[in-house]
């Protein structure tokens, strides 16, 4: 157009109808980014649900050390507390002698807890009454 004394500056394109191979590999093409950043972000969302999981199990975990350790303080503190006031109870009682009581009488609510567990099927204990003091030693 410049032979005739015009000349083009710009020119507007509202119609672009590429050949429909072109169109093909350019969707393929957008495609794939779109499914690269899709996996990308599924797989940074499974990392961070992982980390949050084995966070919460942590804490869970510290918390339910906390509690154990809260329950086998007031065991031992009520443990005292009963062998201090059996053995004023009892003149010339001595505390282990009474720790070796609630040691057996654990050991019985235990039998009997297993015999009482329908899950349970065959338990097999030496038992008889001359083993007592061999059953507190092993106790011990």
């Amino acid at each position: 157009m410049a032979e005739f004394g015009y000349g083009i500056i710009k020119a507007l394109v509202t119609d672009v109808n590429p050949d429909a191979n072109v169109k093909a590999a350019m969707n393929e093409i957008n495609t794939a980014q779109r499914l690269r950043i899709a996996a990308t972000e599924k797989g940074e969302t499974e990392k961070i649900m992982k980390v949050k999981h084995a966070e919460a199990e942590a804490d869970a975990a510290i918390l339910q050390g906390k509690g154990i350790a809260g329950q086998r303080q007031v065991i031992i503190e009520g443990l005292g507390d009963s062998v201090e006031e059996f053995v004023k109870q009892i003149p010339g009682t001595d505390p282990s002698r009474v720790m070796d009581m609630v040691m057996m009488i654990q050991y019985i609510d235990t039998l009997k807890e297993i015999g009482g567990n329908s899950k349970s099927y065959v338990v097999f204990i030496p038992h008889s009454p001359g083993n007592i003091n061999d059953l507190l030693t092993q106790i011990r």
